[in-house]
């Protein structure tokens, strides 16, 4: 999905906390356990002494290094001996065949909630134990849990975690225009008038990357429906014809609507993909805000912006009730009974696990006992602390969770119909009538 190779882009930075490979191929195996284990590693008795175990997943570069340190640290706890694979970009396509022929590895990795029940459908997973189920009520919200569930039976353990509910902006446009980061939504809209006023465009909109139009409408959705009616959408209990949608729509229609609050206008927003968008704030100096995840860090520092003092972010101002968190992230599940699979699941949900991974680079654990206090960055730290805060109320992108059909697909459902409103955002009956026929096809 386009949306995971933008994402892939962040892996060698603590703010880019989100997703895979960047469209390489497929690596072969690598040893996970070259090198001493991690000093924090507890030494404890070695239960899967002789066990080999295979781990698959997206991540190349720093973020399979990274992955490979926690990995260290179970093989140390364990005795076990874990080799990891990577994906590539496709892991649907890699894991397919696999799975087909009888090989699947040990543990897989799944960059969308969507495969749990792909995979469940096609009896390819196995159920969590008690003691994994364990790891989970301890340490995770209910919402965590039935995300890795299929049909009543949970799956899948969420080990990683973007934080999508993030405004960036370039202090020095604010700074120009005499204003401030905004709170909630009415907040702003107002702020992106006094921006206008002062000569610059507002908002840089990556309307090209449909995926990021899906992130806008999920934050402003969440906020102003709040948390129950964002799952009944997500799971098309309710229509896209629902006066929340109705109400979502207009609040976005309120910046999308107003030429001088885009860069380039609607149509220069459909040009503009990501990260093209990021480089028009940061570099550029083209226009003052971008709509986008904890992964914009990157190509901000990319384009010469430094963190924290010309390239800073604020929470998706409220609007409505509910403070948006809007999580990616990526789950993990066994494709094998093979000793050692559910040890590792327990070892990742656990609190130990996260903790040795929030002192790395790039991630965020949705662990609710990891102390934000572990993490490498005073940023990261509060992106931590945000969803923790959160607790019931966080969701997982929308999009993500839909068929892909319907809400990963480039020039299709969500993704076109979203553009479509961008361009003509007049016309909100008509775009929910044309959601709401693409979602039947998609759900049917």
């Amino acid at each position: 999905m386009r949306k995971s190779i933008a994402m892939a882009t962040t892996a060698g930075l603590a703010l880019a906390l989100a997703a895979c490979g960047g469209g390489e191929a497929a690596a072969p195996t690598t040893p996970a356990a070259s090198g001493s284990a991690p000093a924090s590693a507890p030494a404890e008795a070695k239960t899967l002494e002789g066990v080999s175990l295979e781990v698959a997943a997206k991540w190349t570069g720093s973020e399979q290094t990274n992955f490979e340190q926690v990995l260290k640290a179970f093989e140390a706890k364990t005795g076990a001996k874990v080799t990891y694979a990577s994906t590539g970009e496709d892991t649907g396509a890699y894991l397919g065949p696999r799975i087909q022929g009888g090989s699947p590895p040990d543990v897989a990795i799944l960059p969308q909630p969507g495969l749990v029940q792909q995979y469940a459908d096609q009896k390819a997973l196995k159920p969590l134990t008690a003691e994994v189920q364990k790891q989970l009520d301890d340490n995770y919200t209910p919402y965590w849990k039935e995300l890795g569930s299929a049909d009543g039976q949970v799956y899948g353990v969420l080990v990683k975690a973007a934080h999508k509910s993030l405004i960036w902006y370039r202090d020095q446009a604010f700074q120009d225009a005499g204003t401030q980061p905004p709170a909630t939504w009415d907040d702003l809209v107002t702020t992106a008038q006094t921006i206008a006023d002062s000569g610059t465009a507002p908002f840089s909109l990556c309307g090209a990357s449909g995926w990021t139009l899906t992130d806008l409408f999920e934050n402003v959705y969440l906020s102003s429906a709040g948390p129950e009616n964002y799952t009944k959408l997500s799971k098309h209990e309710i229509p896209w014809t629902d006066a929340s949608v109705t109400t979502a729509l207009e609040k976005i229609g309120q910046l999308v609507g107003k030429k001088e609050f885009l860069l380039g206008g609607s149509s220069g927003a459909l040009q503009t993909d990501f990260p093209t968008c990021v480089t028009q704030v940061y570099g550029q100096d083209k226009s003052a805000m971008v709509i986008e995840a904890d992964f914009v860090g990157t190509t901000a520092e990319e384009s010469g912006a430094k963190l924290g003092e010309e390239a800073k972010y604020f929470p998706f101002p409220k609007a409505g009730d509910t403070e948006p968190v809007v999580l990616g992230g990526d789950i993990a599940v066994a494709l094998k009974d093979s000793k050692g699979s559910m040890e590792l699941l327990e070892f990742l949900a656990s609190k130990e696990g996260g903790e040795i991974w929030a002192k790395l680079p790039g991630y965020l654990s949705p662990n609710r006992n990891v102390s934000p206090d572990n993490y490498p960055s005073e940023l990261t730290k509060k992106l931590a602390e945000t969803i923790i805060s959160a607790g019931d109320a966080v969701r997982y992108d929308m999009s993500d969770l839909a068929p892909s059909a319907f809400g990963g697909t480039d020039g299709k459902g969500e993704w076109k119909l979203l553009q479509d409103f961008v361009r003509n955002p007049a016309d909100v009956k008509g775009v929910q009538s044309k959601l709401e026929d693409e979602a039947k096809k998609a759900w049917k």
